[in-house]
């Protein structure tokens, strides 16, 4: 979904609302660097656990009656997705005391970002700005990725669909406002194909002058 080279992953990477998945314990075990932050990191496993479990019947559930908002290509069904995301997110679990004894997971929340300026390579947000757009209004989105810019010299965002399917009331203002502020604010596509209409991410750089 963030159409990740091989130099990408090679990149000091920060995800900011990584929640309890498992691209940290992956990278890390295959060598690479990462960092994520979360407030839910602030749990124990155990804890962590106990909300995936009461979660997850509502999630399938809800897969299931908006099932044609998605293609079903790389996944068969509702039930399919469930157990891959399932068995990303026991991925996770056992990873996790590990990684927080590293460092590797932190509990922290945008826009309060407890690293120095340009020590990621690449900052990343998987569905949570944008996607909760009633939730967050587009001044908190300007901070956070304002937040994000300082510590990462590249950001990406996917999905730039609110949870109605539609594209965020937000980002056309979250656009105008970067490239009017020493930033490149872009559109590009992504070769991910899950949520119709989904099919591009934002990318901001700070222009360096």
């Amino acid at each position: 979904m963030f159409a990740l080279s091989e130099r990408d992953l090679d990149g000091h990477i920060l995800g900011c609302g990584d929640g309890p998945a498992s691209f940290n314990a992956e990278l890390s075990q295959a060598g690479g660097r990462v960092m994520s932050v979360d407030p839910i990191y602030q749990f124990s496993k155990a804890e962590i656990n106990s909300r995936i479990q009461r979660v997850y019947p509502g999630m399938i559930a809800e897969l299931a009656r908006h099932a044609g908002n998605y293609y079903w290509s790389s996944f068969k069904d509702p039930g399919h997705l469930g157990s891959v995301r399932m068995s990303a997110m026991n991925r996770f679990l056992d990873d996790f005391d590990a990684g927080l004894d590293a460092g590797r997971y932190v509990d922290a929340s945008l826009p309060e970002l407890p690293f120095f300026d340009n020590e990621f390579d690449l900052g990343l947000c998987s569905h949570l700005l944008f996607l909760y757009s009633e939730q967050i209004d587009a001044a908190q989105h300007i901070e956070a990725l304002t937040a994000m810019c300082r510590v990462a010299k590249e950001v990406r965002v996917y999905p730039l669909l609110s949870l109605d399917g539609r594209l965020s009331q937000h980002l056309p203002g979250v656009l105008r406002y970067f490239n009017e502020h020493e930033y490149q604010a872009e559109l590009k596509p992504v070769p991910y194909q899950f949520q119709k209409g989904a099919s591009e991410m934002l990318t901001l750089r700070k222009i360096i002058c």
